[in-house]
């Protein structure tokens, strides 16, 4: 075969894939297709003669001795020395290896027919292998898609590129819907292969790393890596807490991520289908951490029990709403976040009261203890 190497650039080209890739299919498919012609137990080997830009594949037959019962049980693979002797010569002995080209032409359109069915066959697996590897690099990031179709089981079918992507409804927001036409940010979550849809993406809008990736989408101190994300807590649709945290003194985290009068955090929250979310600094020190978590609560001890991941937390009556929050939401988003389990110690009385300082002792008019300082 002749000038290969530009028919295999051209099957690249158009394939959009490597050209190694391309190269190892042309391989695979030649090499099938002789099998199907010849024996499907015959062994070929090719060799490319790169300055003649050519290719040439070789059935090897393996000389063996008469009495080898290879030489009968895979005709197609051995052959007995006095066969051998007979077909190629004397000078023939046992271990060598008889190579005859294979000649497609021979074959006629037979031959070109299977090739052109076997090269089809490998170069859509070269092109499934080399989009799913290009997607695998992208799981966990965000990506966009045009939805085609919603199912009855509200599951979100959307366009991406070259495949189609999937929302489950359990991976949808609370509340949100979509119909056909809408173009979707969605995190991609798996690359899979199934029988049933082939390869497909499966996205997400309901993880935590999806609102840390928007988060990282509007705020430029989080790209530039002047600001961290240490970790975030969801309830979708509802609330979330991220901890935040810098190295530079003249950056406020928080700040940065909030964005002047909250519109950075309301552009993600808006994206979010209204979910609030709470900024706090990180802090190394697990109890001021659980302190910050707890917020809009305001605490008055955490004790830490390391032993067993918990953290007991003493709180007033008055703050005690605040620290649960609505149907538990806070003190779960808490715990979530810091990775602690939270117990509250509810302690009578109310956050003004304590903070209250002792009443001033009744002043005096008695200064005789003073005049003593003042004797000559």
């Amino acid at each position: 075969m002749e000038k290969i190497s530009s028919f295999i650039e051209a099957i690249a080209q158009d394939k959009g894939i490597a050209i190694t890739d391309a190269k190892e299919a042309f391989i695979k498919a030649i090499i099938n297709t002789a099998k199907r012609l010849e024996g499907q137990d015959a062994y070929f080997e090719t060799v490319e003669d790169e300055k003649k830009d050519s290719f040439h594949i070789y059935r090897v037959i393996k000389v063996v001795e008469d009495d080898d019962v290879r030489a009968i049980e895979q005709s197609e693979r051995y052959i007995s020395l006095s066969k051998a002797q007979e077909e190629y010569g004397q000078e023939v002995e046992v271990g060598d290896e008889i190579k005859d080209e294979f000649i497609l032409e021979d074959y006629g359109r037979t031959g070109a027919a299977n090739l052109y069915k076997e090269l089809e066959y490998h170069l859509q697996r070269k092109v499934e292998q080399s989009l799913f590897e290009s997607y695998r690099k992208k799981v966990g990031t965000i990506i966009y898609g045009v939805v085609t179709r919603i199912d009855e089981d509200e599951n979100t079918y959307v366009e991406i590129g070259e495949l189609k992507g999937i929302l489950e409804k359990r991976n949808r927001i609370k509340g949100e819907s979509f119909k056909v036409g809408d173009t979707m940010k969605a995190l991609l979550r798996y690359v899979k292969v199934d029988k049933k849809y082939g390869m497909f993406l499966e996205l997400s809008r309901t993880s935590p790393k999806f609102l840390e990736e928007l988060i990282k989408q509007e705020v430029p101190e989080i790209q530039d890596g002047l600001v961290e994300i240490v970790a975030s807590a969801r309830i979708p649709g509802d609330r979330a807490k991220v901890a935040l945290r810098t190295d530079r003194a003249n950056i406020d985290p928080v700040g940065a991520t909030v964005g002047q009068k909250g519109v950075r955090i309301n552009a993600v929250s808006k994206e979010l289908n209204g979910e609030n979310i709470d900024c706090i600094e990180y802090s190394p020190i697990p109890e001021l951490y659980i302190t910050r978590a707890l917020a809009p609560a305001i605490v008055k001890n955490v004790k830490i029990d390391k032993e067993n991941n918990k953290a007991i937390v003493t709180i007033t009556s008055d703050q005690k709403a605040k620290a649960i929050g609505k149907n538990g939401v806070n003190i779960r988003l808490a715990s979530m976040l810091t990775k602690y389990e939270i117990k509250l110690n509810e302690v009578e009385g109310s956050l003004e009261s304590a903070q209250k300082e002792p009443q001033s002792k009744q002043k005096t008019t008695d200064l005789s203890a003073l005049e003593s300082l003042f004797k000559k």
